[in-house]
């Protein structure tokens, strides 16, 4: 495996993106590796892509909006935190995109657009990876940490870019994208009878909200295929890595290796997997000697017993996890081990950080 530093890495990479299953711990990490970068002198944003709010309770904060928000740290490099709000991104793209105010305030005020981040599929991975890219190109940064949905959403989320492209280029798109005069009239008495049909169903009112979406939408559409191109190309650059998080439980480690080989398989390389919350190793400590010394032979016979059981499911965890990483072909392991005690303060995750950035 590779011998380059943690460290190195976040001094390196600009994008570096924390993905995994369910409840592994990923926002933790990715607060605690952030916090470690801005430490290490880097001048680092974290944003979280999953609507739940773990990362403004991990930083400590009470909430963290669409807008960097920066945590004191008091250290060489700066933290700022974000949490995607796909609604605003949306409209500052629209903004940017615009022909003009006229067109932006037609658009913005359309009922149809109003409801797309909420019902229209891929919308809100899109926008994602359109803030991810936003805060790539901010001079402010000089790494990014992004903490991704649970694995079962993160391939919609990485995939994005294609399918936005993808859509834009569909013919039926194309078709209503079209300027009028080459397409109204030949289907023109064809699209009343589909819209007619529609109208019955949906409601006449939704029909014309969205047929005046399209028009005001046109001229924009090159603009959306282009950023999302640039996207797509961020993700597969040499700029961005991944560090795949996960937990030694047997479900756990069979969907991390699902998951890394679609990575894989989507042409992603995995720079790391962190194998959070493992089972600590027990050694002997001085000043636990008086209370053995308590304890009867019976007592210390189950402690035995008990001890040789966490040994050998340590030492079971310990092989699945390498096993799998070296199917994934990472280029580095991370055990961390589980503290019991949580992670509630920015002080935990710094301690946290230093096991995870010191690790080769």
């Amino acid at each position: 495996m590779s011998k380059e530093s943690v460290l190195n890495i976040l001094q390196t990479k600009s994008v570096v993106i924390l993905t995994g299953p369910g409840g592994v711990g990923k926002t933790s990490c990715a607060a605690s590796i952030a916090i470690g970068a801005a430490l290490s002198g880097i001048n680092t944003a974290v944003v979280t892509i999953d609507p739940a709010k773990r990362l403004a309770n991990a930083l400590g904060l009470e909430t963290i909006g669409n807008d960097p928000v920066e945590i004191p740290m008091g250290s060489a490099g700066s933290l700022h935190a974000v949490m995607l709000d796909a609604d605003a991104t949306f409209d500052a793209l629209i903004r940017k995109y615009a022909k003009s105010e006229e067109q932006v305030e037609a658009i913005l005020a359309n009922k149809v657009y109003q409801n797309l981040t909420q019902y229209l599929s891929g919308i809100q991975e899109y926008m994602a990876m359109e803030k991810i890219f936003e805060l790539h190109n901010d001079p402010r940064f000089d790494l990014l940490i992004v903490d991704t949905p649970p694995s079962a959403n993160a391939l919609d989320f990485l995939d994005a870019p294609r399918r936005l492209v993808s859509f834009l280029d569909n013919k039926v798109f194309r078709i209503i994208m079209s300027p009028s005069s080459s397409f109204l009239k030949p289907i023109s008495f064809a699209t009343r009878a589909v819209l007619k049909t529609i109208s019955k169903v949906v409601g006449a009112e939704i029909v014309d909200e969205a047929v005046a979406f399209f028009k005001d939408f046109e001229g924009m559409e090159d603009g959306f295929r282009a950023r999302a191109s640039e996207v797509g190309d961020l993700l597969k650059s040499e700029k961005t890595t991944f560090f795949l998080v996960t937990s030694p439980r047997t479900n756990t480690i069979i969907d991390t290796k699902d998951f890394g080989e679609k990575l894989l398989k989507y042409g992603f390389s995995i720079a790391r997997i962190i194998s959070n919350r493992e089972v600590p190793p027990f050694i002997g400590d001085d000043h636990n000697s008086g209370v053995l010394d308590d304890l009867v032979p019976s007592d210390l016979d189950i402690l035995s017993e008990n001890l040789t059981k966490i040994e050998l499911l340590r030492s079971v965890e310990q092989k699945d996890i390498d096993d799998m990483a070296l199917g994934l072909k990472a280029d580095g392991l991370i055990h961390v081990a589980d503290n019991g005690n949580g992670l509630s303060s920015i002080e935990d995750l710094a301690h946290l950080a230093s096991s995870i950035i010191s690790s080769n």
